[in-house]
């Protein structure tokens, strides 16, 4: 699991608001399949694409990243850490949650 971690981790606003971090190939992967299928396009497939040739090894993590990273900025879902409260953070749970 160590070789699909990211770096740095990613900052993205889910569908509620909430900041989730993203600080890997897995959750990231999550992220994606999660997303609506009616807001997806190019930039999404290729950043699922790029997450995935990166699970399979085929791409490094930090490729991935940045893929991932560039869609959510497209999708105006990337946050800034510098600008995220406490609060607004959840830590993942598995498939798509927040820790109760």
């Amino acid at each position: 699991m160590n070789d699909r971690r990211f770096n740095h981790p990613v900052f993205v606003k889910d569908g509620q608001m909430i900041v989730q971090e993203i600080t890997c190939l897995d959750e990231a992967l999550d992220f994606l399949d999660e997303w609506p299928s009616n807001r997806r396009g190019p930039i999404f497939d290729t950043a699922r694409r790029a997450c995935h040739r990166a699970f399979d090894g085929l791409l490094p993590p930090s490729v991935a990243r940045e893929a991932f990273a560039g869609w959510a900025r497209s999708a105006r879902i990337l946050e800034d850490i510098s600008n995220v409260l406490p609060w607004m953070t959840g830590q993942r749970s598995g498939r798509g949650g927040i820790s109760a």
